[in-house]
């Protein structure tokens, strides 16, 4: 540790090395009334993390309320925002998914039935287009709660590990990500990972777990840092405010209900069956300890009925866990890797250029494919160099399709992920511009949930961009895998429903083509998660998945060779990049005149590649032939036919 002094205060600086590269950490010169305040760095690129928490419980909630926000400053990187206020707005989508690869490893570790409000919040001070922000911001909140006063049971820390020909790399720069053909993002405790979030190109499972080890390793370094800082500069952690069960309550439900509810699991694997039975029994239960709350003359001894349907969910859960361990039957009697029915369609709505509807069970989801010209790509505005993109995938989870009602506020950050990742599963399949000059846009919409509706928006997104006659190079299909972890006793489970993925320990989700992965995620809310168990939950997977492209393909065995009526045509053709200024023409006369006439869209890039695009394929041969003429270099020798309106030598 080095300390600093300055006239803003005392600093404290640690230095730790991570695959070559250094990580400094310092703290105590800002927000000095947070409740913890780090600032992370590695080349050029800093992290500045805050973690407070409230002094009271929220009333009446019956969840922990943490938040954790990306502020994604632009002049981070030198740039000032480009809209009408010249202000950042509303989070964009990679900020929003920052702050989710945050969350996701530090919720798990907070104290059971804590009700304190908890506010992370992390900006990015400097970014050098080289150091991503994500995982430096992972070690960065994580050392912030660990000095602050919040109780809390970590540290985690996070590495990025990518494949750079045929080697595993740690914390790979930007640039060497465009030449790698893995993303694979890990945080972890010292004992055990706890979040995965990962892009591949097709890579084999024996690679993937290798990757693994070798992230977990390297986080070693941060966890012990983050704990030797603990130890020295630390706060004392403050009380918080428990929703615990009343003492004794749990034992009592359970000795009245343990039988029945066993009952019900095991007659009923009816999901609506069994959740009516189930209900029932809450509601019997809840009823008794109403009368009993009516009778009692001390307050003290009332009971709120919320806590006596926890207790009685907990049995549900305990029975559940208990019969998948001991018996290997799950709720809706399946054994351990059987997958629920499926079955996909394609061309399922008209007009549209390409659709996919998906079904695994109880889970249903439709993706619609939508193709465009390149001026239909995504213009991005964020820390990272890259400007747009052409290939874009949206999720959306309407109430309906868990049988509820609430109010439609546009996509949620788990909206936002589940269509990220799914995209992220696509990617390494999309053809590239030069052979396939389309924006590409995905919408899946789930219409009922019961379970890994990401992976089945990846096999509908697959179906759909066949029948759009996307010339993708392999079809994509996922799968969510789940674990217990029961007395010793371990079940991995291929294909979790609703109540496995709520109950479990793991939710494990596999995307990939019969090569390889495209896409894996997954959060564990244990620890003791072997290598063992990865090893066979990856294989499981691969099983699985080999099922569901079985099912793809025989839907639609390849990308259909012709494109619906209704998108556009498009053909390219390449102008000396010293013609643009001729095709656009003075105030862009030329362009729009062709446009105008042949009712064609016309987008022209800096290296001369000129995009045709209409619905009509007459038209846009007319228009490539204007084009040609505005633009073609003559050629000694060849005739031309033309109007003179100038004599070159007479004039003066």
């Amino acid at each position: 540790m080095d300390t600093l002094v300055s006239p803003m205060g005392t600093t404290y600086r640690y230095t730790v090395n991570v695959a070559g590269q250094d990580l400094i950490i310092e703290t105590g010169k800002l927000a000095g009334q947070a409740g913890g305040a780090v600032t992370v760095r590695v080349g050029e690129t800093e992290v500045f993390a805050t973690a407070t928490m409230s002094k009271h419980a929220r009333e009446g909630i019956d969840f922990f309320p943490l938040s954790v926000d990306f502020e994604e400053k632009l002049y981070a990187a030198g740039r000032i925002p480009g809209s009408y206020f010249r202000r950042e707005g509303r989070p964009s989508e990679q900020a929003i998914l920052s702050a989710r690869v945050v969350d996701r490893p530090l919720r798990p570790l907070f104290p059971d039935n804590m009700r304190n409000e908890v506010q992370v919040i992390l900006t990015a001070f400097s970014h050098d287009q080289e150091h991503q922000v994500d995982m430096i911001g992972i070690t960065a909140a994580s050392t912030a709660l660990m000095i602050s006063n919040i109780p809390w049971n970590g540290p985690v820390a996070g590495v990025r590990i990518g494949l750079i020909d045929g080697e595993l790399v740690v914390n790979p720069t930007i640039s060497q990500m465009a030449s790698s053909r893995l993303d694979l993002r890990v945080a972890g405790t010292a004992e055990a990972i706890n979040m995965v979030e990962c892009g591949a190109q097709e890579v084999d499972e024996e690679t993937m777990l290798r990757a693994l080890k070798l992230a977990h390793d390297s986080i070693q370094p941060l966890i012990a840092l983050q704990r030797q800082m603990q130890a020295e500069i630390g706060k004392a952690k403050s009380e918080f405010i428990s929703a615990a069960l009343p003492e004794g309550l749990q034992d009592e439900v359970n000795a009245n209900m343990r039988g029945r509810v066993q009952q019900v699991l095991r007659e009923t694997t009816d999901r609506s069956g069994r959740n009516e039975a189930l209900d029932a029994l809450r509601e019997e239960l809840t009823a008794g300890y109403d009368a009993r709350n009516t009778l009692a003359e001390d307050p003290a001894k009332v009971i709120p009925l919320k806590v006596v349907r926890e207790a009685f969910s907990n049995l549900i859960a305990e029975e559940v866990r208990l019969r998948i361990v001991n018996d290997g039957v799950r709720p809706d009697g399946r054994d351990t890797r059987t997958i629920r029915p499926l079955a996909a369609e394609v061309g399922v709505v008209p007009r549209v250029h390409g659709t996919g509807l998906f079904r695994r069970g109880e889970t249903q989801v439709l993706t619609f494919a939508t193709l465009g010209t390149p001026r239909d790509s995504q213009m991005l505005e964020t820390l990272l160099p890259e400007e747009e993109k052409r290939y874009m995938h949206h999720y959306n989870f309407p109430p309906f399709s868990t049988g509820e009602t609430s109010p439609l506020r546009g996509p949620k950050r788990r909206e936002i992920g589940h269509g990220a990742l799914a995209e992220a599963a696509l990617r390494p399949m999309i053809p590239d511009a030069d052979s396939f000059p389309y924006t590409i846009r995905l919408v899946s919409e789930v219409l009922s949930s019961n379970g890994s509706t990401s992976m089945a928006s990846v096999c509908g997104s697959t179906l759909a961009l066949m029948d759009a006659g996307v010339p993708i190079k392999r079809p994509v299909g996922g799968i969510a895998m789940g674990l217990i972890m029961e007395q010793g006793k371990v079940a991995v489970l291929t294909d979790i429903q609703g109540l496995e993925d709520h109950i479990g320990d793991m939710d494990f989700k596999v995307a990939g083509t019969d090569q390889g992965i495209t896409a894996l995620q997954m959060d564990i809310k244990i620890s003791g998660v072997t290598q063992e168990i990865m090893t066979q939950a990856l294989e499981q997977a691969r099983e699985a998945r080999m099922q569901v492209l079985g099912v793809i393909l025989a839907a639609l065995p390849a990308p259909r060779e012709n494109m619906s009526e209704f998108a556009p045509r498009m053909e390219t053709v390449r102008i000396n990049p010293e013609k643009i200024g001729a095709l656009i023409g003075p105030g862009g006369k030329n362009v729009r005149g062709i446009q105008e006439r042949t009712g064609v869209k016309i987008d022209i890039s800096e290296d001369g590649v000129v995009f045709v695009a209409g619905s009509d394929s007459a038209a846009v041969a007319r228009a490539l032939e204007e084009v040609r003429g505005l633009t073609e270099e003559p050629e000694v020798g060849r005739v031309y036919n033309g109007k003179v309106v100038r004599d070159r030598k007479s004039t003066r």
